[in-house]
């Protein structure tokens, strides 16, 4: 009994726990379109809004992670057109949202009533989970790091981590700006923020089109 159990009850491979946590890390501080919706968020909405989005975020790679341990390579092995068409949800939506921001109307902006935590997460969860790249991004990682003989403990304590890595980042950035000085700077600036946020997701969107 023993001997069956041991591929699910064996010790965590904290090797690759440290080398998958240390790429989250970096990839998860590096500038980009996650970023800027976190901050625009933080800036519209005030902490709890900007909380919200990261936590929103951080779940939305959170799914893509556990699909990346348990299957996402295997996908696009073996039914690669399914991977194109969420590419070009993706797109879709990043030429959306980018939209959304450049016309957006600053004069009520930042109206109390505006503040919205289910927003926030929500835009947070989908600018992660239509990320084609974030994807590409773990795929390309875990498959650098994963082996064919890990238990299920370890598999999963890599998705929980990328998770948990990429959440807590954005909640640091969220909790930063608020009740600073640095986050009455950005709304000062709100016009020019929003509209360098539509041009990165419009880059954003163009550079995977063109790579599909």
């Amino acid at each position: 009994m023993a001997q069956r159990l041991a591929p699910h009850m064996e010790a965590v491979a904290w090797d690759i726990l440290l080398a998958a946590g240390t790429v989250f890390f970096l990839g998860a501080i590096s500038p980009g379109p996650s970023l800027m919706v976190v901050l625009r968020n933080t800036l519209i909405g005030g902490r709890r809004q900007g909380v919200m989005c990261a936590i929103g975020h951080g779940l939305g790679f959170g799914v893509y992670a556990g699909m990346a341990v348990f299957g996402l390579i295997v996908l696009l092995e073996e039914a690669p057109e399914i991977f194109t068409a969420l590419q070009l949800i993706g797109c879709l939506l990043l030429v959306w949202y980018g939209w959304s921001m450049w016309n957006v109307e600053h004069e009520h902006l930042f109206d109390e009533h505006q503040a919205s935590g289910r927003q926030g997460f929500a835009e947070g969860f989908a600018i992660a989970f239509f990320n084609p790249k974030i994807a590409l991004f773990l795929v390309a990682v875990l498959a650098q790091v994963l082996e064919a003989d890990m238990s299920f403990t370890s598999k999963a304590a890599v998705g929980l981590l990328g998770m948990t890595i990429d959440t807590l980042w954005y909640i640091v950035v969220a909790l930063m700006l608020t009740g600073t000085s640095r986050l009455d700077a950005l709304k000062s600036n709100a016009q020019l923020i929003h509209r360098i946020t539509a041009l990165v997701l419009w880059g954003f969107a163009l550079s995977v089109f063109f790579r599909i």
